[in-house]
């Protein structure tokens, strides 16, 4: 591999873990790196880039819970119906194409650039955690959020903090942390799928995590410290649901 291509992995596995660790859809970076640059076919591309997602949701979370943002116990409710529903996802990506799915992704990205859009409020809203969570909607909902993820993953997290804040009732950065948290968890297992399918490929994996893992911890560790933190992560969510509905229509 050409000196060059390290840089561009690096690089933009840092942008990637910025943009995830704020927002979401970060995989919009690393999917064209791995498949436009370094030339995985896209089967191994998702499961590669797997590998920097782990790690930047695993640094993030420790980033998230030494500046007291994020609470293991409040936090495990969402955990179990999302890692049973990330074995399902994960199960039909190594087998079926995801580019039918990707049609609707790109309707359900274009409904939700509009409601952030049309309400910016909801998204700096202030926690109300203190709320009961009826397990009934919220197993099915992180189940279907597993899913997504354990299939293509691409904009999961924008999803993801879409369900903490209208139904959890999180803040913006609190969702942040429970995203990477559950992720984090769920990811490992999505991983050992696809490497005993053998689609992943290791070392660019690997060099592409070293970017996504510092981009992930240092990003969080600025939205658990500074009081404008949600601002940036409602303009961050923004900028990247438009690059991805303009990529996916054009």
């Amino acid at each position: 591999m050409e000196p060059i291509y390290y840089f561009i992995a690096i690089f933009g596995g840092l942008i990637a873990g910025i943009i995830n660790t704020l927002a979401g859809n970060g995989s919009v970076i690393t999917l064209t790196i791995l498949t436009e640059i370094m030339g995985l076919p896209p089967n191994v591309a998702n499961g590669t880039n797997r590998i920097g997602i782990w790690t930047q949701c695993v640094s993030g979370s420790y980033s998230f819970y030494k500046n007291g943002k994020l609470d293991f116990q409040r936090a495990k409710i969402f955990i179990i119906p999302a890692v049973l529903g990330a074995i399902v996802g994960v199960s039909l990506a190594v087998n079926i194409s995801n580019e039918q799915f990707k049609d609707v992704f790109k309707y359900l990205m274009l409904l939700l650039l509009i409601i952030v859009i049309l309400n910016p409020k909801k998204w700096m809203q202030e926690s109300k955690i203190d709320q009961p969570l009826n397990i009934w909607i919220i197993a099915p909902l992180f189940f279907a959020l597993g899913f997504y993820g354990g299939f293509i993953q691409m904009g999961m997290g924008i999803f993801f903090l879409f369900v903490m804040l209208s139904v959890a009732k999180y803040d913006i950065i609190e969702s942040n942390a429970v995203k990477v948290f559950v992720i984090a968890i769920y990811m490992v297992v999505v991983i050992a799928i696809f490497q005993w399918k053998g689609l992943i490929d290791w070392k660019i994996g690997g060099i592409m995590a070293i970017g996504q893992t510092v981009g992930g911890y240092y990003t969080a560790n600025y939205a658990s410290n500074y009081p404008n933190a949600k601002i940036w992560a409602y303009r961050f969510l923004l900028v990247a649901m438009v690059i991805a509905v303009v990529k996916m229509f054009y």
